[in-house]
C-alpha cells in the first residue's frame, strides 16, 4: 500500500467519525485507530505471518512515514478544485482511456477535468478556472469526500 493511499486513509478517518478503521490489500493489512486521549492516529502495518522475515527492514520506515506525511501537511498554492460530493474519482472517462488532464495541462474554464461516480451515476467535474494544472491530488478509482481537494491549478 503507497503512502498516498495510507495519507487518504488517516484523513478519512481523522475527519469522520470513525475510531477505527482496518483495511486489507492483498497480503498487506492496514488499521488505523483514533484515539481520544491523543490528537494523532496511530498507523500500524502489518505483514503476513510467512513474510515477516523478508519484510522486516522495510516495515518500520514505511510505519514511521505516514506519521511524518501528516504532520508535514502543506497547503497547495493556486487555485484548488474541491470534490463537489462523495465518490469515486476516475481521471478518465473508461477504463484504458486517456485522462481528461495530466499535470501541466493547460485548461479553460468549463473542460472537464474528472470524473466522480456517486450511486452509480458519473457526474463530470470541470474546471472553475483557466490555468494550468499543477497538481493532481487523488489517485484514480479513489473514495472522495465532499470538499476534498482534487486538483490544483496555476
Amino acid at each position: 500500500m503507497d503512502l498516498r493511499k495510507l495519507k487518504t486513509l488517516i484523513d478519512l478517518v481523522a475527519e469522520s467519525d470513525i475510531a477505527e478503521l482496518e483495511v486489507t490489500e492483498g497480503e498487506s493489512k492496514v488499521r488505523i485507530v483514533k484515539s481520544s486521549a491523543m490528537p494523532q492516529n496511530q498507523v500500524v502495518m502489518m505483514q503476513p505471518q510467512g513474510m515477516q522475515q523478508h519484510y522486516q527492514p522495510g516495515a518500520a520506515p514505511m510505519a514511521a512515514a505516514p506519521a511524518a506525511a501528516v504532520a508535514a501537511v502543506v497547503e497547495p498554492t493556486g487555485y484548488v478544485v474541491k470534490s463537489p460530493m462523495v465518490g469515486t474519482f476516475y481521471r478518465s472517462s473508461a477504463p484504458g482511456s486517456p485522462a481528461f488532464v495530466e499535470v501541466g495541462s493547460t485548461v479553460k474554464e468549463g473542460d472537464t477535468l474528472c470524473i466522480i461516480e456517486a450511486m452509480k451515476l458519473l457526474n463530470e467535474i470541470d474546471s472553475d478556472k483557466a490555468g494550468v494544472v499543477t497538481q493532481i491530488l487523488v489517485e484514480n478509482g479513489q473514495p472522495v469526500e465532499f470538499g476534498q481537494p482534487l486538483f490544483v491549478i496555476g
